[in-house]
């Protein structure tokens, strides 16, 4: 009897699940995209992949060494932000972008809020916006094929027709790891098999985004499937917005989430100055995730409602 009433403290759910095995599984979803990025874009890409990699696991490890905090490096959260952050790069970027991009988001947006599960946005999307607005033209430039050109949704937001079939396959000019939704979607898949990601937010998010552009753009599929498949929304409702500490905890709240990043992203595309918006919709939502989680926290069992 006594042993049926034993309390012990929280958690009561348990799970063998760590960090470093998220993290991991989270590295590994995003190597078919990393993969076809450098088919794609050449050795530059590569490098651009391994030094940011480098810079953010250097970065981390330095900065705890000086501040006499416990080495966390083996977490492989440095890592992943280094992946995201490079999968958001222009294949040709000076190296020394991306690495100033990592001290940044290590650093400023990490580190200096208490290390991991304590920063208030995404790290590698708050770095990546850092150098959007810093290297606006670094940033903003894309080749294919030895060819200098604008993105599909760039080419859209001026009038023009895309091949939404591309867009899907890859064949576009973009960042490293945004351009081919097959890549994407088979590392979702992985996520979504390992139980890593829920799809609310995904869902949500890619629904909301496809209901803003046909209501307020043209009301024709072609331009709806172009606005899915271009601007790395895939790459950032599976990989960016769903992750644990920037967003929503509750099931409702996720929902709320997915929507606020849809119309958010509709916004910035269709009625801003950029033909993008991904990167500025998730980390503006981030800020909103306290108020989201508060107004949708359930009652506790038992609790009567106003």
């Amino acid at each position: 009897m006594n042993k049926l009433l034993n309390v012990s403290s929280s958690p009561h759910v348990r799970s063998t699940d760590t960090t470093q095995s998220i993290m991991l599984d989270v590295a590994i979803a995003m190597l078919p995209a990393a993969a076809f990025g450098v088919f794609q874009f050449g050795m530059h890409a590569l490098l651009v992949l391994i030094v940011t990699v480098a810079a953010c696991v250097l970065s981390e490890f330095v900065f705890e060494k000086i501040a006499k905090r416990k080495n966390t490096i083996a977490d492989m959260s440095a890592v992943v932000t280094g992946l995201i952050l490079a999968l958001n790069m222009p294949a040709d970027i000076p190296l020394w972008i991306p690495v100033l991009g990592s001290i940044f988001a290590i650093i400023v947006v990490k580190q200096l809020y208490g290390g991991l599960g304590q920063n208030f946005m995404n790290p590698a999307l708050a770095a990546r916006c850092f150098l959007l607005i810093s290297f606006t033209g670094k940033m903003s430039s894309f080749t294919l094929d030895g060819w200098s050109g604008a993105t599909p949704l760039a080419v859209l937001k001026t009038g023009g027709s895309v091949d939404v079939a591309a867009m899907f396959i890859g064949k576009i000019p973009g960042t490293i790891g945004e351009v081919s939704v097959i890549a994407l979607l088979i590392g979702a898949a992985y996520l979504v098999f390992k139980k890593i990601i829920s799809l609310r937010i995904p869902v949500t998010y890619i629904l909301t985004v496809a209901v803003f552009a046909f209501i307020f753009g043209q009301q024709d599929m072609n331009f709806v499937l172009a606005h899915i498949c271009g601007g790395g929304l895939i790459f950032g409702a599976f990989f960016m917005a769903t992750d644990y500490v920037t967003s929503p905890i509750t099931p409702k709240g996720q929902i709320v989430f997915g929507i606020l990043l849809g119309v958010l992203t509709g916004l910035f595309r269709l009625f801003g100055g950029s033909a993008e918006g991904v990167s500025y919709a998730i980390i503006i939502s981030n800020l909103m995730v306290p108020l989201i989680e508060r107004v949708t926290l359930p009652k506790a069992f038992g609790k009567e409602g106003k």
